[in-house]
């Protein structure tokens, strides 16, 4: 059997195939140009070595000139005369013995794993290098090494937030804050899916939760999506409006100015705390400088990592007005269930040490410039059947508490 088309059959035909045809150009176009954005973006991250070495999870540290580092394509940066201490170190901190001067002054203890295998010069600093995978497992280019804007309209403290993040958190708020201290234990949290995380961390936070928030983070993380592993690092992230278009994880994008050697921010802690094992934790403080006006970040007691230059922020310029203190999560309800993505440990306050994450020597940072214990500590949770907090005070802790839980269980359906 012959069959003959139709001028409207041949028509719409033609038509399909222009279809198809426009679609497979389309694709093409954005597969070429989506990897040259991501090359340019990688030269822009990934600056000259001056030595590099690999880690044995798989990182590439690179030890790049301390003039040479992302925080100077910033515009406000371009001649910018690098603070190598900062005016003021908070009083009661008696910090002066515990920084080293000298490299020869310098611990020798392993507190990241990239440390293993050799150590940075000095004038130089450490940055985990930027793969083209990572920024691959990004929604975008632009949003690289950012946190997903959400809509907050109010301060964590008021209600459950509505976009799947939930906390276990301790907290301080109504008076003006210069910086905050403590000292926390590090664990490797499971997390169920890529774009789920667990996070243990300090915020630093000033103006409304809508679109003028203003934070300065510092913590521990397992970030699938950012790293691409599940491994446990150090990180810092910073926002001046909210996470819609300044600031980023780590040195991802320009304004943080480190001045450290020694710590690369985004690597892999070495050692982690072990159930029923040996504990390991690391201390951060981030305080303002009284006469400078930047935001220092001190690591460890001895690591005076750098700063984030008080002109980054509109609140923060002057203090703070909100300390936060503990656990995050993020719950994507797969399959209309509640995550199995660890807080802290996995494991409630009340087994304990050796068992529970903690938080201790809650500190915060006042008017004049001294540590103290804060007034009132106050907690949250988002939901108590999945994560918890629990606060104590004692002579050898101070204010500290115990956090966090293993989500999914029995009574947390």
């Amino acid at each position: 059997m012959v069959l003959s088309l139709t001028m409207g059959e041949h028509v719409s035909r033609w038509r399909r195939l222009m279809i198809v045809f426009l679609a497979l150009m389309i694709g093409l176009s954005c597969a070429k140009e989506f990897p040259k954005d991501v090359r340019k973006h990688l030269k822009r991250l990934n600056k000259p070595a001056v030595k590099s070495i690999k880690s044995k999870d798989g990182d590439v540290i690179d030890c790049v000139h301390i003039s040479q580092q992302p925080a100077f394509d910033h515009p406000y940066l371009k001649n910018h005369t690098i603070q190598l201490r900062p005016t003021f170190y908070p009083l009661g901190l008696f910090v002066e013995s515990k920084v080293a001067s000298s490299p020869s002054e310098k611990s020798n203890s392993i507190s990241q794993l990239w440390h293993l295998n050799g150590r940075c010069p000095e004038n130089t600093i450490p940055i985990r290098r930027t793969m083209e995978d990572d920024i691959l497992r990004a929604s975008s280019v632009k949003r690289y090494g950012r946190k997903k804007h959400r809509n907050i309209s109010q301060p964590r403290s008021v209600g459950p937030d509505q976009n799947g993040h939930e906390h276990a958190i301790a907290y301080v708020k109504g008076d003006k804050y210069y910086g905050a201290n403590t000292t926390m234990n590090v664990w490797q949290p499971k997390v169920q899916q890529r774009n789920e995380f667990s996070v243990s961390q300090i915020w630093i936070m000033a103006g409304s939760f809508g679109v003028d928030l203003n934070s300065i983070e510092a913590g521990w993380q397992v970030l699938p999506e950012l790293y691409g592993d599940s491994n446990t690092r150090l990180f810092t992230y910073w926002t001046s409006d909210a996470y819609q278009s300044t600031g980023c994880y780590n040195l991802l994008c320009s304004g943080f100015v480190q001045i450290s050697s020694e710590i690369a921010m985004g690597a892999t802690i070495f050692p982690l705390s072990g159930y029923l094992g040996p504990q390991y934790d690391i201390n951060i403080l981030v305080w303002k400088d009284p006469e400078e006006g930047n935001w220092w970040m001190l690591f460890g007691n001895k690591y005076l990592l750098g700063y984030w230059p008080s002109f980054l922020f509109s609140y923060l310029a002057d203090s703070a007005s909100i300390i936060e203190w503990g656990g995050e999560i993020v719950n994507l309800e797969s399959g209309g269930q509640h995550t199995t993505t660890e807080m802290g440990s996995g494991h409630f306050p009340e087994e304990g040490y050796g068992k529970s994450s903690y938080f201790n020597n809650i500190q915060i940072v006042d008017g004049s410039n001294t540590l103290r214990a804060p007034k009132g500590i106050d907690t949250f949770t988002d939901h108590s059947n999945c994560y918890v907090v629990k606060t104590g005070d004692n002579g050898d802790w101070g204010n500290y508490f115990y956090y966090g839980g293993p989500g999914r269980n029995p009574e947390c359906p």
